[in-house]
This record gives C-alpha cells, sequence and structure tokens, in this order.
C-alpha cells in the first residue's frame, strides 16, 4: 500500500506475507454484546432500554421496537382515521440544520488508483492483515458535513488481494477514538458469519481470526454489528479479491469504486451538519447515493477524474455496499468489454454489456477498452441518483480525435 493509507503513525492497513502470527486482545461475543447493550439468547440479539433517557440518547435504542402478541380476534371492519391519528402518523418535520462540524478528514473518497498489486505468485502464502476502524466527521459535498464510520479511513475500505489458497492472518483493530462497537464479514470466508464474531471490538480493543481463502472471486465485506445497515450506510465495506490461481489478465490500468447509500435528517444539500436518518433508513429513502463515499467524488470539480489514454484498457473493480439499494452500473460514452456477475471470476465474463445490475451485498468486475477520447462517465442508471444524489465518476480519455469511430460534425457543417 502507498503512504496515502498511513494516518499519524500507524497504516490504516497492514499486510505483510509470511509473517508469524500475533497475539491480539480477545473480546468474547458475550462481553462485546453486553458493552453494545445487547445480549444473544438462542441464537436471537435482544436489544435493551434502560430507560426513556438513555433512548434519547441514543438513536439507534429504538431500532428494535418492542413486540406485543395480542389473542384478540382481528376487527371486522377497518377502523375510520380521526383527524388526530391523521396527524400523529405524519412525518416529521424536518430539524432546524446545524451548523457544520469541524472536520475530522479533509477526505473520505477511495482513491481509486490505490490499491494492490496483480498476484505474482504461483504457490499459496499465508498474509498478515490489519484493517483499523476509523469514525471521522467529513463532508459529503462543500458545506455539508456527516459522522462517517470506515474501514481504514476511506470509502470504500481498503481493497484486499490474495489468491485462492492463501491463508490471512486478519487482525481487526478499532481506536481508543472511536465510540461504536464493530467487526467485520468477509463474504469470501467459510465460517460463521464471515468472521464477523471473531472479530468483534469495542473502541481500544482488537480482534483477530485466521481463514483460508479457498474460493475465488470478488467479494464484499461489510460491518455486521446488530445495527449493521447504519454501520454500512456510514461507509462500513469493502473489497477483497481472491484471483483464481492462474491470476487476471494483464490490463493497462485498475480501479476500484464502490457505491452505498447515506440516510440523514436533512434534504439533500441543505448546508450544516446532517445526523444519521434513521426514520429515512427504515423508509430505504436515502439522502445521498454516492460512489466513493462523497457527492461527485470522482470529477474533475472534485477530488479528480480518473485517467487513461485512447487505446488503453482498464478493469473496473465495484462493490455495492447498499446497504438497501441495487446500483444499475452503466459507463456513459462506453459499454462493459467484458463483465463478470457479481464478481464471479471463474465464469465467462458477459459481453458489451450495456447497463449491468449489482444488489446490494454483492461486487462485478468489469474490463472496459477506449477507442476515442473524451469522457465516459460511470453511473446508476436510476438516473436521480445521479442528477440529484451525487452518484457520478468520471474517466478522462486522452489522446488524438478517431473520426472514423466517432465524429461529432456531420458532412458539410461548420467545425
Amino acid at each position: 500500500m502507498n503512504d496515502s493509507l498511513q494516518h499519524e503513525s500507524a497504516p490504516l492497513l497492514r499486510h505483510n506475507h509470511n509473517t508469524p502470527a500475533a497475539e491480539s486482545a480477545a473480546v468474547t461475543r458475550r462481553s462485546f454484546l453486553r458493552g453494545a447493550g445487547a445480549l444473544v439468547i438462542g441464537g436471537t440479539v435482544l436489544t435493551a432500554c434502560s430507560s426513556a433517557s438513555s433512548a434519547a440518547a441514543d438513536p439507534t435504542a429504538t431500532l428494535v421496537p418492542s413486540m406485543a402478541v395480542s389473542t384478540k380476534a382481528p376487527p371486522t371492519a377497518i377502523p375510520t382515521p380521526t383527524p388526530a391519528s391523521v396527524a400523529a402518523a405524519a412525518p416529521a418535520a424536518t430539524p432546524t440544520p446545524q451548523p457544520a462540524r469541524p472536520v475530522t478528514a479533509d477526505r473520505v473518497a477511495a482513491d481509486p488508483t490505490n490499491i494492490p498489486g496483480p498476484v505474482d505468485w504461483k504457490e499459496p502464502k499465508r498474509h498478515k492483515i490489519e484493517l483499523e476502524t476509523v469514525e471521522v466527521i467529513a463532508e459529503i459535498e462543500p458545506g455539508v458535513t456527516f459522522s462517517y464510520m470506515t474501514f481504514g479511513g476511506q470509502v470504500p475500505g481498503p481493497m484486499i488481494r490474495v489468491r485462492q489458497g492463501d491463508t490471512v492472518e486478519f487482525t481487526l483493530i478499532s481506536r481508543e477514538s472511536d465510540i461504536m462497537p464493530h467487526n467485520i464479514d468477509f463474504h469470501s470466508v467459510y465460517g460463521p458469519g464471515g468472521g464477523a464474531e471473531a472479530t468483534d471490538v469495542s473502541p481500544g480493543q482488537s480482534n483477530g481470526m485466521i481463514f483460508q481463502a479457498r474460493y475465488p472471486g470478488a467479494f464484499l465485506y461489510h460491518c455486521a454489528v446488530p445495527i449493521l445497515d447504519y454501520h454500512i450506510s456510514s461507509g462500513m465495506y469493502g473489497m477483497i479479491v481472491v484471483e483464481p490461481p492462474d491470476g487476471l489478465t494483464p490490463v493497462d490500468h485498475e480501479f476500484y469504486v464502490g457505491q452505498n447509500e447515506i440516510y440523514t435528517d436533512l434534504p439533500v444539500g441543505t448546508k450544516g451538519h446532517h445526523n444519521f436518518g434513521f426514520a429515512a433508513m427504515r423508509q430505504e429513502n436515502a439522502t445521498y447515493v454516492l460512489l466513493n463515499g462523497e457527492k461527485y467524488a470522482l470529477t474533475p470539480d472534485r477530488r479528480g477524474a480518473m485517467k487513461v489514454k485512447v487505446g488503453e484498457t482498464a478493469r473496473i473493480f465495484f462493490v455495492c455496499g447498499g446497504p438497501n439499494l441495487a446500483c444499475n452500473f452503466h459507463p456513459i460514452g462506453n459499454v462493459w468489454s467484458k463483465a463478470w456477475r457479481e464478481g464471479a471470476l471463474m465464469s465467462a465474463p458477459e459481453l458489451f454489456v450495456q447497463t449491468m445490475s449489482v444488489p446490494p451485498g454483492s461486487c462485478g468486475v468489469f474490463e472496459m477498452e477506449f477507442p476515442v477520447p473524451g469522457q465516459v462517465k460511470l453511473v446508476d442508471h436510476a438516473i436521480t441518483r445521479v442528477v440529484s444524489k451525487g452518484m457520478l465518476g468520471i474517466i478522462e480519455v486522452e489522446g488524438p480525435e478517431q473520426p472514423d469511430i466517432f465524429n461529432p460534425t456531420l458532412p458539410g457543417e461548420p467545425t
């Protein structure tokens, strides 16, 4: 990994090959859930609210409503709503915006080029990988702050890359400054919860596991605590790539991008600090739909576009964190020359695909050719998400015009 993944004196993702196991502080499932205000009984997670004041202090305390079982027969007629009941059921008024908070991170959008290189070893290896949970305040767009939860201080979290048959000694580290408990579920892991229970951490703790990468593909990883939708929406997801033994075909560029939606308590674009919108999340009414965690992050006017040259090729690793919305992934002005649905790298690719749906909790791997110059726009073709909610990235294709392939001027028109 390069220096952009370093923070203060400790790296956010540490990846060493062929190193011995290191001891880490163990966290039991029971002690973790007790600290999080929850207890497991018979495999069911029960959350508890000790008082009305504690529920007010913690907005997540009301996410699991109590359920009463009635023995009465259902009514034979639908009751007529009264004005009072209609008023009580009306949506809550939009809160008064709070001032934007001081940011603790200048950026959360992952650099799409900052990824591990292709697998170049032919025999199984052992990797020691450490990943930090990082909670920060950053801008979704200029003037709009939000409290993110991340892996490695970026959205999506750092890409991990290994070979089928490799063994991974993985440690999750929670900073002392964190507020929430966390863990990690790898969709690439055979084992309970994808390793979630084995990696439960509270602030200031570390925990880990050892797993073998037995099946190839591109897979999601995400936080999987009891209120996992809140954590994923706030940025806690990423990708692990398990390359097949023969590796992937060479390309000129590789880019790593991810989509997630954020739910807030204010309308999109409202200046100030946006608190998390639990009511909006229950209704799956996203405020923002983002590529790499920020509105229009990977464009020339924000963090910068991805760049290639005419005649080159690129591979796009795409992860859809969700937590609820699928992405209808489309390159405006181009096509997916090859597309591996669900990140299934051992399957034959689909060819010349215009738009591919990537469900939440999954990935896609795409290859592209660039025969002409200009911008290629990566979008979710549920197009309001592009126009209004921030889901856009740009690849700038540099090089000479190719009029035999594309000519923007008709014969006889002034140039």
